[in-house]
């Protein structure tokens, strides 16, 4: 995590005041872009200064999902919560540092959204967070990643490789300006089946939280709302748009905000109008 020859330094300093919130997963298919925008939109329906910042420059899903955001308001009339957001297309360190720059300026909260697989840019943000979201599935396929178990006791053998570089980048952090980066692994797309599968990932958690200090927090569900939201941009906040509202939609929006309580994020402005971007 800390700087070296192959990968951006981590110098970079916004000029206010801001919270930086970091998604990082070296895995694919774990809902983080879906989850990075439900948090940006929820806090700017708050009042927040959100800025979003997309380093997957091949995806660039947070991005697209803004995009199309933007496109509904624009063919609709309607205003809608709505964060600054940018990509990294370049993937030059200049670049990242103008935008992390510029989209930290005046903003309460940037929201960051990386690869599915190890980026140097990733790496660096990570190290930059103030909380720092790792989601995953339910199984331990994703498990893996952070941590590996004895396959007959399932009992926690190691941390990962994965583990062990935020552990490091959170020593680094701590040793240059004293600031604790709040590690959350987030449990994403819980069903309820294989319930022996869930409790034995569920321990596993445990275990593995106590070695390296992650906390542990439920996410969003496996629900297909989510994926029909994306084409129009919206969330499970703008409930205005749907119209009538199913079970789903309830349901949704409880999940969204029992993680948002579970984030711990610091509190906004209440008087502060919500933010709102042509």
């Amino acid at each position: 995590m800390g700087p070296d020859s192959s990968q951006p330094s981590t110098h970079v300093a916004p000029s206010v005041p801001t919270h930086v919130i970091v998604f990082a997963n070296e895995k694919g298919g774990t809902g983080k872009s879906t989850t990075a925008v439900h948090v940006a939109i929820a806090l700017a329906a708050k009042g927040a200064r959100v800025a979003c910042l997309d380093l997957d420059h091949r995806q660039r899903t947070v991005g697209r999902y803004l995009d199309n955001r933007a496109e509904t308001m624009k063919r609709n009339g309607s205003i809608l919560p709505m964060p600054r957001h940018a990509t990294l297309s370049a993937q030059t360190e200049d670049q990242f540092e103008d935008l992390w720059h510029s989209l930290s300026a005046g903003s309460d909260f940037l929201v960051v959204d990386t690869p599915g697989r190890d980026d140097p840019f990733a790496r660096t943000a990570a190290a930059l967070a103030n909380t720092l979201v790792t989601p995953m599935n339910d199984s331990f396929v994703d498990f893996d990643l952070i941590g590996q178990v004895d396959a007959e006791t399932y009992q926690v053998t190691r941390p990962s490789f994965y583990s062990e570089l935020i552990w490091d980048a959170r020593k680094q952090r701590a040793r240059a300006d004293g600031t604790t980066i709040d590690w959350v692994v987030l449990r994403n797309r819980l069903q309820h089946i294989e319930a022996r599968n869930m409790r034995r990932v569920s321990d596993a958690l445990a275990q593995l939280a106590k070695r390296v200090g992650f906390r542990i927090i439920p996410g969003l569900g496996e629900r297909v709302i989510y994926r029909e939201m994306f084409p129009a941009g919206l969330t499970m906040i703008d409930s205005k748009a749907f119209g009538s509202m199913g079970l789903a939609h309830v349901a949704a929006r409880q999940e969204l905000r029992e993680m948002m309580a579970a984030l711990q994020l610091p509190e906004v402005i209440a008087e502060r109008a919500p933010d709102v971007a042509a």
